[in-house]
């Protein structure tokens, strides 16, 4: 173990983070911040392989496997979210339904701001969704902070070492009625 620790470790990382860039040069454009992050995710995938490992394949060959399928699963997870918000774009300047000489922008009262209406919206919101996250446990919160990451059942209880009945008994948590009842 100490030598495997040596030998990913020496040099701050370097073998690790090689790794990581060959792997990373396969998805094009990657911003420095976005590297470090992955830099991050590789060695929490180092951790976990540590953990599991069973010499039943070569080492080098298992931590390459888990860290494809992780930097896959965050990069498909990133890009999902990208593409999320820009379904839910509008333009200002887009014909309304009823009149195709009149804009979306032109319906709106003058007094009223696109950013009066979003962030008075958000506040209440944000209010009740403070309530709501209030009333989880710990392990619940984990749970949906991961689901809103895009993360599956899977990953979640592999994350989180939960079993598959932990998992269950947490999302009944987190959809129960006097839970739920108070984003509405």
């Amino acid at each position: 173990m100490e030598q495997l620790l040596f030998t990913y470790y020496d040099q701050n990382a370097k073998k690790l983070r090689s790794m990581v860039d060959k792997m990373l040069a396969k998805f094009g454009g990657i911003s420095d911040k976005d590297r470090d992050d992955f830099y991050s995710l590789a060695n929490e995938v180092f951790v976990e392989v540590m953990r599991c490992y069973d010499s039943a394949q070569p080492f080098d060959g298992f931590l390459y496997a888990c860290l494809c399928k992780r930097i896959q699963t965050e990069m498909t997870r990133r890009n999902r979210k990208k593409r999320k918000a820009d379904r839910m774009s509008v333009s200002m300047d887009a014909p309304s339904d009823t009149d195709e000489s009149v804009t979306i922008g032109d319906l709106i009262a003058d007094e009223a701001t696109v950013e009066g209406a979003v962030f008075g919206e958000a506040n209440a919101l944000s209010a009740r969704l403070e309530r709501y996250l209030a009333r989880l446990s710990y392990r619940q919160r984990r749970v949906v902070a991961l689901l809103a990451a895009s993360y599956q059942a899977k990953e979640i209880q592999d994350l989180l070492h939960l079993t598959r009945t932990e998992y269950q008994d947490a999302l009944r948590g987190i959809h129960a009625y006097e839970n739920i009842s108070l984003l509405f």
